[in-house]
């Protein structure tokens, strides 16, 4: 078997704001491995700034996957713990390589088109005025949940917006999800919950920032809405890490991105310690191409999780591989007149 990688820079088609700042493009890397007249591929979207392996030796440890692709996927996946993307990027591979369709890792209705995933509208941060214009579109796309990034304009202006959407539509027409990028200080973080509770929400991600442990328990304990973790899981790779977060946070829910927690494997066990704290999850991609996103989706579907998942990042780029996967009327569907460009 042969491996090599390369890297990909898409590029968004317009700036997208989040609390860390703003966006423009987003580095990511394919693996790719021949064995005989077959070949396999997968993607490995390291996130610059938030993944634990944002590390100097990234492409490194990439070239040493190449190397050595034949100890066997366990073998690579064990050594590469502190790798998420990459693990996720070799689980894909050889997925991809075992499949008589390359790109169809898990065949299921999704893949065949004859059922779709149902996802969130994703509201990027900006000013009233572009962040408003979003919400007014996702809606006429047909989304019946959005999910709306805050924590880097005023605050009382992205009340103003909460607002707006529930003097249009109430909770039943409209799931509302809000994103905090961890921006509240722990000290503010309950009377802002307090505040966002008025408007019916269905959570908030990450309120304040991770790493503040007994702090986020105590949120939790008093929340007036869910709250659900994203980043807190970030670099906990040991299960017994894992669980012990988790049993002390006691959050209402987990958001799991595999690019970010360890592929299907890592998120497999966050999954499984989740339901056993009674803790709900869903699945979110972290701006992979469509390459990462179509084998998050496939999974996803295969998982029949029915909450709106997050996977409705592919047509923010320019460039993007050009693949079956299209967003219509808040759901993502295969559809499989449409052909991959990937070459």
């Amino acid at each position: 078997m042969l491996a090599s990688f390369h890297k990909y820079i898409l590029n968004f088609k317009q700036p997208s704001g989040t609390s860390r700042g703003v966006l423009r493009t987003k580095e990511t890397f394919f693996l790719e491995l021949c064995k005989g007249d077959k070949k396999g591929v997968g993607e490995c979207g390291l996130f610059r700034g938030l993944s634990a392996d944002d590390r100097e030796d990234y492409e490194e440890k990439l070239q040493w996957v190449c190397d050595n692709v034949n100890l066997g996927k366990e073998a690579l996946l064990n050594a590469l713990i502190e790798f998420p993307s990459i693990q996720f990027g070799i689980e894909q591979a050889f997925l991809s390589l075992a499949s008589n369709d390359p790109f169809v890792l898990y065949p299921s209705k999704f893949t065949k088109g004859s059922e779709s995933i149902h996802i969130n509208g994703l509201i990027w941060m900006g000013d009233r005025s572009f962040m408003k214009s979003q919400i007014q579109q996702k809606i006429a796309d047909g989304f019946s949940c959005i999910k709306m990034k805050i924590g880097a304009i005023n605050f009382d202006e992205e009340l103003a917006l909460l607002k707006y959407i529930r003097s249009e539509f109430t909770a039943k027409d409209i799931e509302l999800r809000v994103d905090a990028n961890g921006a509240f200080s722990p000290k503010e973080a309950l009377l802002k919950l307090e505040k966002l509770a008025a408007f019916n929400l269905h959570s908030i991600e990450q309120p304040i920032k991770q790493g503040q442990f007994d702090e986020m328990a105590s949120l939790c304990t008093k929340t007036p809405l869910p709250i659900a973790l994203d980043e807190e899981l970030i670099g906990v790779f040991k299960q017994e890490d894992k669980k012990q977060l988790l049993s002390h946070i006691k959050p209402q829910y987990i958001i799991l991105k595999p690019s970010l927690v360890g592929g299907i494997q890592g998120s497999t066990e966050w999954i499984s310690i989740a339901e056993e704290n009674n803790i709900g999850w869903w699945i979110t991609s972290a701006l992979e191409s469509n390459i990462g996103l179509n084998a998050i989706s496939q999974w996803t579907y295969a998982l029949q999780n029915k909450m709106p998942q997050g996977l409705g990042t592919g047509s923010l780029f320019t460039n993007n591989i050009n693949s079956p996967l299209q967003v219509k009327n808040g759901s993502l569907h295969y559809n499989t007149s449409l052909k991959w460009d990937y070459k």
